[in-house]
């Protein structure tokens, strides 16, 4: 390699080098292999088992769930949970166990009412996750468990209604949270 060569390389190098660092410094946040915080974690260990142990405060019905659900998820989920661009939420009861392609829905899939307000809570809406309520997931849980037929139109769902719905496909799965009642 030529010494003209090599200098040129040597500098791209170096001017790479330069922008990433700067790059790097002007990203909000954490570098990379930071520890997490305490506060930031707990944001984050939601977790609610079937029992419905740690369900917050709050209480949500059918009817405000289809108002937050027309606001924060029929964009992707469609009228009534339709699917339409993405994942249907309603129907395929009894489908699982037939021929053909598998409708996995709240209705025909999901074990546990408890794991339906998780998600919710956790992952959604995809563009602002975490940033419902709690009335407000309650609220779209109960929708949706009604758009399924599982809950009747005037059921109220909080933390001792939830975890006493009984989920259609519930007995299909084994459960991993025995030990955690």
């Amino acid at each position: 390699m030529s010494m003209l060569k090599f200098t040129a390389a040597a500098v791209l190098v170096a001017l790479g080098s330069t922008a990433v660092a700067q790059t790097r410094s002007a990203v909000k946040g954490p570098d990379l292999g930071q520890p997490v915080s305490a506060e930031d974690l707990a944001k984050w260990d939601i977790e609610i088992p079937p029992s419905g142990k740690g369900l917050p405060a709050g209480s949500g019905t059918v009817a405000a769930g289809e108002a937050v659900y027309a606001k924060s998820c029929q964009s992707c989920h469609g009228p009534k949970g339709a699917g339409k661009p993405n994942d249907a939420l309603v129907g395929g009861v009894g489908n699982l166990a037939g021929k053909g392609p598998a409708l996995k829905t709240v209705g025909s899939y999901w074990p546990y009412a408890t794991t339906v307000f998780d998600y919710v809570r956790r992952s959604m809406p995809v563009s602002a996750p975490q940033s419902l309520s709690n009335e407000e997931v309650y609220a779209v849980t109960a929708y949706l468990l009604h758009l399924n037929g599982i809950i009747g139109a005037d059921d109220v769902m909080d933390a001792k209604t939830l975890p006493a719905v009984k989920m259609p496909n519930r007995d299909s799965f084994m459960s991993l949270y025995k030990s955690r009642k």
